[in-house]
C-alpha cells in the first residue's frame, strides 16, 4: 500500500465510519496559538468556578505534542448520542441527554482502542493515544480545526448535517497525515441558545460563565447549590440541554445506533416522586454502569432536593 499521507487519512476515515463514528478529520499536530489568550482570560475570569482541574496542564491544553510524544497528527472524532427515545417530561425531573445510557468513556474508548487495532494491521505499527473527554485537551478545538464543525455561540461544537448531540474523541499519534480545514461558522444572527438560559451562562458569543451553568451546578458542584440558581434549574437533576434543545440545526439530528446508549428502564419508567424516594442502593443498580454515578449518591439527592423546595 502506499504510504502518501492522504492515503492513509483516507483509509482512518473509512475506518472511522466503518466503527460508527459520524465524523473524521485530521489536524496537524502542534501548538494551539488562537486558544491560548482565551483560555487564559477564561480562567482569570473564574469562568471555571470550583472546576480547579482546568487550571492544571495548562500548556499541555495548548499543544498535543508534549502530551503525546512525537505526535504529528490529531484525528478528531465525533460519535452520535442522540436518543430515538427521550424520557418523559410530565411530572419528571430531567436528565441530559448524553447521560441516558452507559458511560461513553469507555464505551468510546473501547471502539477507538479496536479501531487503532484494524489501523495498524494495515499501516504497520504506529504510536498514538485515543481520548474522549479524559485528558487536558481542547477538544472543540481541534474538532474545529479539523473541519468536523464549528463552535457555536453556545460553545458547543455545532455540525451543519447532524447538529451537536455528539461526543468528540481524539487519536493523537506520530502518523504523518493530510490535514483537512476549517468549516465556516453557520450560527448567523441567531441568538436562540442566549436566549433561552435561564442562568445567563452564555455571556458573549462562545463564552460560557461555567459557574452559572445548570450542568455545572448539578455535575462538577461539590458543596451547595448557590441560592442564585433557585428556580432556574428548569427540572434539571443531571446537566442539562437547554442551549442544544433550541439550536436550529439540532432539528437534524438523527437517532444513533449503540444499544449501550439506550435507556435503561428505571430512567423510562421514573417519576418525581419515585425519584424524590431514591436511595443509595438503588442509585447504584439504576447508575452502576452510568455517567450519573459521577455526582454520587449524595449529589443527586442533593440536587433533588433543591428542586423540590
Amino acid at each position: 500500500m502506499s504510504t502518501l499521507p492522504e492515503n492513509y487519512s483516507t483509509l482512518i476515515k473509512a475506518k472511522a465510519q466503518k466503527f460508527g463514528f459520524q465524523s473524521c478529520g485530521i489536524s496537524k499536530a502542534g501548538f494551539l496559538e488562537d486558544d491560548a489568550k482565551p483560555l487564559e482570560v477564561w480562567l482569570q475570569k473564574n469562568y471555571h468556578g470550583e472546576m480547579s482541574y482546568m487550571e492544571n496542564h495548562f500548556d499541555k491544553r495548548l499543544n498535543p505534542t508534549l502530551l503525546v510524544e512525537g505526535s504529528k497528527s490529531v484525528i478528531s472524532l465525533s460519535y452520535n448520542y442522540y436518543p430515538d427515545e427521550k424520557l418523559s417530561a410530565i411530572d419528571n425531573f430531567k436528565i441530559s441527554k448524553y447521560a441516558y445510557g452507559e458511560d461513553y468513556h469507555e464505551i468510546i474508548k473501547g471502539i477507538m482502542q479496536e479501531l487503532v487495532a484494524e489501523l495498524k494491521e494495515e499501516i504497520g505499527d504506529f504510536h498514538c493515544r485515543v481520548f474522549t473527554d479524559s485528558a487536558p485537551i481542547l477538544e472543540r478545538s481541534w474538532a474545529r480545526k479539523s473541519g468536523i464543525g464549528w463552535v457555536g455561540k453556545n460553545a458547543n461544537l455545532i455540525t451543519k448535517q447532524s447538529g451537536s448531540f455528539y461526543f468528540l474523541a481524539e487519536i493523537i499519534c506520530d502518523l504523518e497525515l493530510s490535514e483537512d480545514s476549517p468549516t465556516t461558522d453557520h450560527c448567523g444572527t441567531c441568538t436562540k441558545c442566549i436566549e433561552a438560559c435561564p442562568t445567563d451562562a452564555i455571556v458573549s458569543d462562545k463564552i460560557i460563565d461555567g459557574s452559572k451553568c445548570i450542568s455545572y451546578a448539578t455535575i462538577e458542584l461539590k458543596n451547595d447549590i448557590p441560592e442564585s440558581f433557585n428556580e432556574k434549574l428548569e427540572d434539571w437533576m443531571f446537566g442539562c440541554d437547554i442551549c442544544q434543545d433550541v439550536c436550529p440545526w439540532n432539528r437534524f439530528s438523527v437517532p444513533h445506533h449503540q444499544e449501550k446508549f439506550k435507556p435503561n428502564q428505571f430512567l423510562l419508567n421514573y417519576r418525581k416522586q419515585e425519584w424524590k424516594e431514591l436511595t443509595q442502593e438503588l442509585f447504584s443498580e439504576i447508575f452502576r454502569k452510568s455517567p450519573v454515578k459521577r455526582t454520587k449518591f449524595a449529589g443527586l439527592k442533593r440536587n433533588i432536593d433543591f428542586l423540590g423546595e
